[in-house]
């Protein structure tokens, strides 16, 4: 009798398959460094779930402070942070405008309905972004006949639109039109501090009339779990009533908060390199004749092969048989820098995607 296929469930590594020697399917792969482990075991630690974690106090105080919001909560995860902000800041049957590729659209399980009931209307834009004109032009009188228009949110960087940074002017203008409007204001920052890093715009500024806003650690920044959503008082309030019925509130979290602390002293302005990185393989990439690449703006790299005779997914199971990971996504490649892939690696996966061309 044969077992049921598995839908949800993470299939299990192929072991026929080579080891993985560059990993360039995500930032999300990085581990802890030998320091941030060593920081991670000398961490003091209390119960989270009453507030007695030294460790998780000084990380949502110094996030707080960064953010310049005066208040926030360690989660376990960058998607209970936008959960848990919808479900404060909207009531069911209300509506949030975010870009069609948003995570919270595309990446979350439909979490935003199944849990909030609430209709996600999607805006459209190149790289990610819609402009403020066309928020401004989605928004309708308040009538009982549509959804309340509550929420608009943006993700800094726009993963599916290549990694781009919104620019600070689009971002302030949002928010005028927002607040003209009575809409709450909600910044994904999944890789913000890419963002600030390859701007110069401190995240206190990137983040300035946004009601709520976070900082996801386990991409780019390389812990290993979590991430710290801030916002007033008020609502980091109401976030604990939902992150309790999550599941999301924890006991020894402060193992894992150190290792964040660790990350804002010594990972954030090495992302600098990641994004060095990411231009040189796009160069690269766009060396090879036939190969379309989208000039990256921090450390995301999307390209297109099939114009060398090679369809994407065929390049991802060639490079992968050679040790490379990397993903489809929107119907192109991504490969991801971080702090596990070097300058010579990236030359290396270069190398292959030209072998694997040549051999097409």
């Amino acid at each position: 009798m044969t077992s049921p296929a598995m839908l949800y469930t993470p299939p299990p590594i192929d072991p026929k398959a080579p080891p993985v020697r560059i990993n360039l399917l995500s930032d999300t792969q990085t581990k802890p460094t030998a320091a941030m482990r060593e920081a991670m075991a000398r961490a003091e630690v209390g119960d989270e779930q009453v507030g007695d974690d030294p460790t998780v106090n000084a990380l949502c105080e110094r996030v707080a402070n960064l953010l310049g919001k005066e208040a926030a909560v360690y989660m376990p995860s960058g998607t209970m942070c936008n959960v848990t902000a919808t479900l404060v800041h909207c009531r069911p049957g209300d509506e949030i405008l975010a870009h069609e590729t948003a995570h919270i659209i595309a990446r979350e399980g439909g979490a935003h309905a199944a849990i909030g009931g609430f209709q996600i209307t999607q805006l459209k834009g190149p790289d990610g972004q819609f402009t403020p004109e066309t928020f401004r032009k989605a928004l309708h009188p308040r009538t009982r006949y549509q959804p309340p228009q509550t929420v608009v949110s943006v993700e800094q960087t726009a993963n599916i639109g290549g990694g781009t940074i919104w620019k600070k002017a689009a971002l302030d203008e949002i928010v005028v039109i927002a607040k003209q409007h009575g809409l709450i204001t909600h910044m994904d920052g999944a890789r913000l501090l890419n963002a600030t890093v390859a701007s110069g715009i401190s995240p206190r500024d990137m983040t300035a009339g946004w009601d709520s806003a976070w900082i996801d650690f386990s991409k780019g920044l390389g812990a290993p779990i979590g991430g710290v959503l801030a916002g007033s008082r008020a609502f980091i309030d109401a976030v604990w009533q939902w992150k309790q019925r999550l599941g999301g509130s924890m006991r020894q979290a402060g193992i894992c908060a150190a290792a964040c602390i660790y990350a804002l002293d010594h990972h954030v302005d090495r992302l600098a390199d990641d994004h060095a990185n990411a231009r040189a393989l796009a160069r690269g990439l766009s060396q090879i004749a036939g190969i379309e690449v989208q000039e990256p703006e921090t450390n995301l790299v999307f390209f297109k092969p099939d114009g060398a005779g090679v369809p994407g997914d065929k390049m991802v199971a060639a490079l992968r048989q050679r040790g490379v990971t990397l993903a489809m996504m929107d119907g192109r490649i991504r490969a991801c820098t971080h702090l596990d892939v070097n300058a010579n690696q990236v030359e290396e996966a270069i190398g292959y995607v030209r072998e694997i061309v040549r051999g097409a």
